[in-house]
């Protein structure tokens, strides 16, 4: 419980990113099918999902 409550900017990160991979997707995406992260729905979100933790993770205070 302590790991989840320490990193959680990291988890609201990864799903805000999740949500934008899969809008991305779904609003833009990719019409010819050889784009590849946005060929897939899952290749978007799981890209999305990692690049929100990334960019989340900058702002964990170090103590």
């Amino acid at each position: 419980m302590n790991f989840i409550l320490k990193y959680k900017l990291v988890f609201i990160g990864a799903a805000v990113g999740a949500l934008g991979g899969f809008m991305y997707y779904y609003y833009v995406g990719c019409a010819s099918g050889t784009c590849a992260i946005t060929s897939k729905p899952l290749n978007s979100t799981l890209y999305g999902a990692f690049m929100g933790g990334l960019l989340f993770s900058n702002f964990i205070k170090k103590s």
